[in-house]
């Protein structure tokens, strides 16, 4: 495995792609604070599955630092979690849920696409009120992505693809984080999914993310969503490792 592909290199993109509002780093663990909205955002992890040392300890630390913010304490354990820290969790009784897969694939030829797809700046008012009708997220929830998405460092694009009546039928957002694109926020409208939309939000992402200078792309999904693995499959991604979260039963 080169260090591209390193499961600490795709980590690292992805918490830079996708923001926290407040953090707290504990030697190699890092726990993060984004008001409740998702749980990657909301959750504590380790970067080092050799920093396995007094984990019950710092888990109850962390854990009570998530429950004096308003969050419920969550675990992220990736391939970067080590041995003594998913120990401590199983005797600390920490129930697994929401097992997700890391997909990835090189860019060197992205997919052709074809459909209506335009390219915004993420907090173009264009790009998340049209994510955020296609999700059908809530006004509060909008407020804390906005603040999100504003927080965003490295280039990033947000793209929607629009059917033939011109409204939003998909959207995606690409954040090229150095060599690797990481890709997140895909939705496709409930009604017009199976019709090359999100297909098309997707290849163009690919495609500037490509011409951005970025070498892989990855993403996470979840891994019951057999609808966004088909997708991703077919647009030449594949299973790289897998990951998922615990919390007190």
């Amino acid at each position: 495995m080169d260090l591209l592909t390193a499961p600490l290199s795709i980590e690292a993109a992805c918490l830079s792609a996708w923001p926290a509002i407040g953090a707290v780093h504990d030697r190699a663990w890092l726990w993060r604070f984004a008001q409740g909205y998702t749980k990657r955002s909301n959750c504590f992890q380790s970067l080092d599955p050799a920093d396995d040392a007094d984990s019950e300890r710092r888990i109850a630390r962390l854990a009570a630092l998530s429950t004096g913010h308003g969050i419920p304490p969550v675990f992220r354990v990736t391939p970067l979690a080590g041995e003594g820290i998913v120990a401590a969790l199983d005797r600390l009784g920490w129930a697994p849920f929401e097992e997700s897969r890391v997909m990835i694939r090189p860019l060197d030829a992205p997919p052709a696409g074809d459909g209506e797809v335009r390219l915004f700046s993420p907090t173009d008012p264009r790009w998340y009120r049209a994510y955020a009708t296609l999700a059908s997220a809530p006004g509060p929830t909008i407020e804390t992505l906005k603040l999100l998405l504003s927080l965003i460092a490295p280039e990033a694009r947000g793209f929607v693809a629009y059917g033939r009546d011109r409204t939003p039928a998909a959207a995606a957002l690409a954040v090229v984080c150095g060599e690797v694109a990481v890709f997140l926020n895909v939705v496709t409208d409930r009604a017009r999914r199976r019709q090359g939309f999100g297909r098309a939000a997707m290849t163009a992402a690919l495609g500037w993310s490509r011409e951005a200078g970025a070498r892989l792309a990855a993403i996470q999904v979840i891994s019951d969503n057999a609808a966004a693995i088909g997708l991703y499959e077919g647009l030449g991604f594949g299973e790289h490792y897998r990951y998922h979260y615990r919390r007190p039963a």
